[in-house]
């Protein structure tokens, strides 16, 4: 799919080389966003434009402006949590990732709608493709501000399917890397042993980018891990010189797929062995799919404990799914929880047994195109396991649907290989790009 607004590492380098003034950039993206929120509706508070002209500073993202989703903390933002428990909630200090985008020159362009606590209840933002269908959740204002041209990044979560499936949705580039390689402190848990941090941009060059200015650098926080610098290189770099070993994934869910979905994959598939990979259909070893239910094991228990006050002092503000979910934790018994964790330190540890058959997986992101609707923000069975296990999940763009709607793909790589990935995301993205042209 073409991109027809400049992206992240395109602005900063017009930026750096005085091609492109600060004030120009930004003032294009608030007029863009003037002239879409009205429908959109993907920010729930926008910085002026004389503050972020003030506040931009030197460094690398010097004048980018940042979406931000609306669960991490600003300190000079209102952050619902999607919730109107916190609808005038201002944190004393910014959400570490917060504050490292301040620090290399960027700005908070404003905050993105997200499902209440970034679990199931929709919030108002529209799909930038058709406004009478669903961005895709929990992160929708994120990857609806990102495809609709207003910013070239914006932060968004993923506990089960939250930047993989709206990225798929709105047609823009989404990235969870490994669990805890970026922050999370100062984002509002949906469970602690499932959240990821991530981003959205236009193209795998910006992933890049974002990702290695914004990072863990230190094992500072509980489940951080540091990943080195992602450097972009010839693909033959992980390959040995020999063919790209891609595992076209088969899943017991694959009849939720719609024919385009199916088609997309099939036809990416294709390519890629036209370009010289090898490609073979791949079903995973038995247990592995135990992990989706573990996962709903894992995120009702937690969630029941981080939402425990919120039910006992504001039981009227709280939605019917945050009710259901947390019901859901509390019937859980402790043997079940213990179990889940093992599953998935397990299953995290075995997956690299399967990379080192395959190079990366290929995968739906989602069941297809956006729903139609704004009340269901699509399924994310397709996500699940990946954020469970923790690997490194990109969702990429590849073309529209019949009805004008993105469809894209998803791949996966090891635990920790998030340079690998990201290096395969983007030849597999070159090669979407050379069959669209």
């Amino acid at each position: 799919m073409k991109k027809p607004f400049i992206g992240l590492v395109e602005a900063c380098e017009l930026i750096e080389r005085k091609q492109l003034t600060i004030q120009t950039y930004l003032s294009q993206c608030v007029g863009r966003a003037d002239d879409l929120e009205s429908t959109l509706k993907a920010f729930t508070v926008r910085s002026p434009l004389l503050k972020m002209l003030h506040e931009s500073g030197a460094g690398p993202l010097k004048g980018i402006p940042v979406a931000i989703k609306d669960i991490l903390a600003t300190k000079d933002f209102v952050t619902t949590n999607g919730s109107p428990i916190y609808g005038n909630y201002i944190p004393m200090e910014d959400a570490p990732i917060v504050q490292k985008i301040r620090a290399l020159g960027g700005v908070v362009f404003g905050k993105t709608v997200t499902t209440e606590f970034a679990w199931k209840h929709p919030g108002a933002t529209t799909n930038p493709w058709n406004r009478g269908h669903t961005p895709g959740g929990s992160s929708s204002g994120s990857a609806a501000a990102v495809a609709s041209g207003i910013v070239p990044l914006a932060i968004g979560s993923q506990t089960v399917g939250s930047i993989v499936r709206p990225a798929s949705f709105c047609g823009v580039v989404g990235f969870k890397a490994s669990f805890g390689a970026v922050p999370r402190a100062g984002a509002h848990p949906v469970s602690g042993s499932l959240d990821h941090i991530g981003f959205f941009t236009r193209s795998v060059k910006d992933i890049v980018y974002a990702f290695n200015l914004l990072k863990n650098i230190s094992p500072s926080e509980e489940d951080a891990i540091v990943i080195e610098d992602v450097s972009l290189k010839p693909l033959e770099k992980y390959t040995d010189n020999r063919r790209l070993r891609i595992a076209l994934l088969k899943t017991p869910f694959d009849d939720l797929l719609s024919q385009e979905q199916s088609d997309v994959l099939q036809s990416v598939a294709s390519n890629l062995k036209s370009e010289g990979a090898s490609v073979e259909d791949y079903t995973l070893p038995d247990g592995y799919w135990d992990g989706i239910q573990a996962l709903h094991i894992l995120m009702a228990c937690e969630a029941a404990v981080i939402h425990e006050h919120h039910f006992e002092k504001y039981p009227e503000l709280m939605s019917t799914h945050m009710k259901e979910l947390a019901q859901k934790g509390n019937n859980h018994t402790a043997s079940e929880y213990i179990k889940a964790k093992k599953l998935q330190q397990r299953l995290r540890q075995s997956i690299g047994e399967i990379f080192e058959r395959f190079d990366v997986i290929l995968s739906a992101p989602a069941t297809g195109e956006a729903p139609k609707g704004l009340d269901f923000t699509g399924n994310p069975i397709f996500c699940a396991l990946w954020s469970f296990i923790g690997t490194p999940a990109i969702a990429l763009p590849v073309t529209k649907s019949a009805k004008g709607l993105p469809l894209g793909i998803q791949l996966i790589g090891n635990y920790r290989d998030d340079e690998k990935l990201l290096n395969i995301a983007a030849f597999v993205e070159a090669s979407i790009e050379k069959r669209s042209n």
